[in-house]
């Protein structure tokens, strides 16, 4: 079951009736994850440019659709060769800066996975 994101602030995110203190990752079967950013900080310096790498470990078979809450004021983005990853297994990006990424995330239907960044 697709879990509900209540809501967001600057460092913080609902999701049910748990609040996290650190970015999240949402898997096909409801799995609320902590999000390794390392993954992305060890190639560009920045956990603010999703590489490949963190792609790789976010995706999923059968995920049609990966919603990115880039954070309070936007700052994440994706690199070139994940956005070229996803393209590759047809899963369709939504980046939105996070309160309106949650948004979309309550209201989409499918195979959906989330990232979701809390700060920045």
């Amino acid at each position: 079951m697709k879990p509900e994101i209540k809501s967001t602030s600057f460092g913080s995110i609902k999701v049910n009736k748990e609040e996290y203190e650190h970015d999240i990752i949402i898997t096909l079967d409801g799995e609320i994850k902590k999000r390794k950013k390392k993954l992305s900080k060890a190639i560009s310096g920045s956990s603010h440019i999703i590489s490949k790498d963190e792609a790789k470990f976010v995706y999923e078979d059968g995920a049609g659709v990966l919603i990115i809450g880039s954070g309070q004021y936007g700052a994440v983005e994706l690199s070139d060769d994940a956005a070229e990853y996803f393209k590759k297994r047809n899963c369709r990006i939504i980046l939105l800066p996070t309160p309106q990424a949650i948004e979309e995330w309550n209201r989409t239907e499918g195979k959906v996975i989330g990232l979701f960044h809390i700060t920045c």
